[in-house]
């Protein structure tokens, strides 16, 4: 069958079309991205303004038209941390169904960290054995670690990279002293939940999935998204160390020159790379591989698995 599934992210509404049975792996058969920014576009009390609700109406409009012309199915809708965090939630997904008439289903946190690490764990196998995954969002960070397609441990924390430039770094290039406050607010909010995971022992494989860790690789020397999918990419703790300091004194224009790092996301890669370094720092993670599958796939995945054989 071919399904869509519809995601409603802090930065991009993306509709994922792929062609999929029980048992086979999802074949990706057409893509559907529009920048919408949600968590910027809150009031000072937290909710989602009438613009920003029009607009994600009308985004989800186009989705569903895409979704129609692709052949789909089936769509399946969800909403993260930007949709989950407004004061006003209830009242925009009542809006939404409404007009459009999805009903976008909101994950909590722990729900994204283990759907996430599902898609990890269907693509690295079981032979990677004890995963400890990282996926950086727009509004939050994931982290979870098992040895099952279940994860033991799974986190989602407040530190989602354009969360954190909006509230933390509004000047261009970034104010030193601003850098240093967030740096120390990271890595405090990252250590709380550090011995939650390091009572298991240490993982076999460690990997991590979103825009942010593919553009950190990318800058980093891991192969283009022109060499195929299958390529493996890498990013190194002691790479990350070299950059941030390069990052942090780049305007926003020139860190959307480098290599892999579109203008969209060019404003948000420093507070990314600050959220990375230091995850990798406190995990004591030397090196760790990008998946290419995440939380999109995991939802996917566990829909697959619900589907009758044959």
């Amino acid at each position: 069958m071919r399904l869509g599934v519809l995601d409603v992210g802090s930065n991009t509404v993306h509709l994922l079309v792929v062609d999929a049975h029980h048992g086979a792996r999802p074949l990706p058969a057409h893509s559907h991205k529009a920048e919408l920014r949600l968590a910027e576009l809150l009031d000072e009390h937290g909710a989602i303004a009438p613009a920003g609700v029009d607009r994600l109406i009308a985004t989800v409009v186009d989705a569903l038209q895409a979704a129609e012309d692709k052949g789909c199915e089936e769509v399946l809708p969800f909403a993260t941390s930007a949709v989950r965090e407004a004061t006003n939630a209830d009242a925009v997904l009542a809006r939404v169904q409404e007009v459009t008439g999805v009903d976008l289903q909101v994950l909590t946190g722990e729900e994204e960290a283990r759907l996430t690490f599902l898609a990890a764990r269907r693509w690295f196998g079981w032979s990677s054995g004890k995963l400890l995954l990282l996926d950086i969002g727009g509004g939050s960070l994931e982290i979870a670690y098992g040895i099952d397609e279940e994860p033991d441990a799974a986190v989602s924390l407040p530190l989602g990279a354009g969360r954190l430039t909006a509230g933390w770094l509004p000047g261009d290039p970034a104010d030193t002293a601003d850098v240093k406050a967030l740096r120390r607010h990271v890595r405090a909010r990252i250590a709380r939940t550090v011995g939650e995971f390091t009572r298991f022992g240490k993982p076999d494989h460690v990997v991590a999935t979103s825009k942010t860790f593919k553009q950190l690789a990318r800058i980093a020397g891991a192969p283009g998204s022109g060499e195929g999918l299958y390529v493996q990419r890498d990013l190194s703790h002691r790479s990350l160390e070299e950059w941030v300091p390069k990052l942090a004194v780049m305007t926003v224009q020139e860190r959307g020159a480098l290599p892999g790092v579109s203008e969209g996301r060019a404003p948000q890669l420093l507070a990314g790379a600050l959220v990375a370094e230091a995850a990798m720092d406190l995990f004591g993670i030397d090196d760790l591989e990008i998946c290419p599958w995440a939380l999109r796939e995991g939802v996917i995945l566990r829909r697959l698995d619900h589907l009758p054989e044959g």
